[in-house]
């Protein structure tokens, strides 16, 4: 454990935004450290548009946001290095760094895959600046994930002290602190009202008409009523964290999520309803698998399908809902009823480009009621129970439902995917000694 750690019957007013940089291109670079200092981009699901950037990428001009085809030949003539989205990967190592950080402070609240806000409630730190390069060292040490630090008394001061941090990382050294009323001035006068953290490309458009364009400006008196007009309640909640008056507090983390949805853009298009049930059968089930992960049953179930709005004159979208009278969460049950919806909003000669299924009106399993006319045959716990143990023993989902394609889970385009180094034993590093 740090020695900079340690609890204080003191309470300390300061929040921290952790951000890793350039994540996804980050998480590619760690177990291929040949592409340090080479240009990475990463693409979306479908291997469509580039969704992160290593900032050797971003000196040669690549936009983010890009479709992959528009750029291909300037990818190319550059030898810039195209990873498909690796979400298994990025996804374990970004619960090892949220577990790093609750080493330095218990109060840490997962914003982001790549982001986390700290909380330094009740813990004894001489010097913040010093804390963050700690965090940072052990974070780089230990997953070799460059991140960035910004600390200050409210949650949007952090989220503009982290951008300093980001934008000067010479004179910073990836970490920035915002501990005195002559800093935060600074900060405000040089941060543009656009980057301000929940002010938006439109709204901002508005504020520079009325000569908000920095930070330093939203503040002033004279825009108070007009800022209370336009954005209400968030607005006068930026406007005090801006001052250093915290009053947005840390998110507790959900035991539960609301709803669960899975949704997908197709490989290539689909018309045939066979070819649609293979795909909605694997939504739902693994809908229920995510359900019985978190420990809960769900009652509503919802699908919809999406034509091809080029091939399609008039409506493109179409769904369906329906109620069980029992809270479930078995492959079985939400797997047949979302075939069934789905052959009643199907239309044949159709061309459809994405379907989905999602889960809502979720309860905790140990609050299920059961009914005496009306459930759920009871052998389908027990089965869920024996595949949800084998598949983690052996780390894949090797058992699937009879309509359900057996070779893949996901019928995507990823033509560079790199392997799950930390997840699957047969794709881990080896070494030759």
């Amino acid at each position: 454990m740090s020695s900079l750690f340690s609890f204080s019957p003191y309470l300390y007013y300061m929040y921290a935004l952790v951000d890793c940089n350039n994540f996804y291109a980050s998480c590619e670079r760690v177990f291929q450290p040949h592409l340090t200092g080479k240009p990475i981009v990463v693409l979306s699901n479908n291997d469509g548009c580039i969704i992160s950037r290593s900032e050797e990428a971003k000196v040669l001009g690549i936009p983010m946001g890009a479709p992959e085809f528009q750029v291909r030949e300037q990818l190319k003539k550059n030898n810039i290095n195209v990873f498909s989205s690796n979400y298994t990967l990025y996804g374990d190592l970004s619960g090892r760094v949220m577990n790093i950080l609750r080493d330095f402070t218990p109060n840490v609240e997962d914003y982001s895959i790549d982001e986390a806000f700290l909380n330094f409630d009740g813990v004894s730190i001489s010097d913040y600046h010093a804390y963050g390069l700690a965090i940072r060292q052990r974070i780089l040490k230990w997953l070799g994930l460059p991140v960035c630090i910004g600390v200050a008394p409210t949650k949007t001061l952090a989220k503009l002290a982290n951008r300093i941090a980001k934008k000067f990382p010479e004179k910073t050294l990836g970490a920035y602190v915002i501990d005195s009323e002559e800093k935060r001035i600074k900060a405000l006068k040089w941060c543009k009202i656009e980057d301000v953290w929940g002010i938006g490309y439109r709204l901002s458009k508005k504020m520079k008409t009325k000569k908000i364009a920095t930070a330093y400006d939203f503040i002033q008196p004279q825009h108070e009523a007009w800022i209370s007009t336009t954005m209400g309640v968030l607005g006068k909640r930026m406007l005090s964290e801006l001052k250093g008056i915290p009053v947005l507090d840390m998110d507790a983390p959900l035991e539960t999520k609301k709803s669960i949805a899975i949704t997908r853009s197709f490989k290539t298009k689909l018309t045939q309803l066979q070819d649609l049930k293979e795909r909605v059968s694997t939504f739902g089930t693994v809908c229920a698998e995510k359900l019985r992960k978190q420990n809960s049953c769900c009652y509503t179930v919802n699908v919809f399908l999406a034509k091809d709005p080029h091939k399609t004159v008039g409506r493109t979208y179409f769904s369906r809902t329906e109620t069980l009278p029992f809270a479930t969460n078995s492959n079985l049950t939400i797997s047949q009823l979302a075939v069934e919806m789905l052959e009643k909003i199907y239309e044949p000669n159709q061309v459809y480009m994405k379907a989905g299924v999602i889960v809502t009106q979720i309860i905790p399993k140990n609050q299920k009621q059961f009914h005496l006319f009306e459930e759920e045959n009871p052998k389908h716990q027990k089965l869920m129970e024996a595949i949800d143990q084998y598949h983690t023993k052996i780390g894949q989902r090797k058992i699937r439902l009879g309509n359900q394609d057996l070779q893949q889970t996901w019928i995507m385009n990823q033509n560079f995917l790199s392997k799950n180094y930390t997840t699957n034993i047969n794709e881990v590093i080896t070494v030759q000694c």
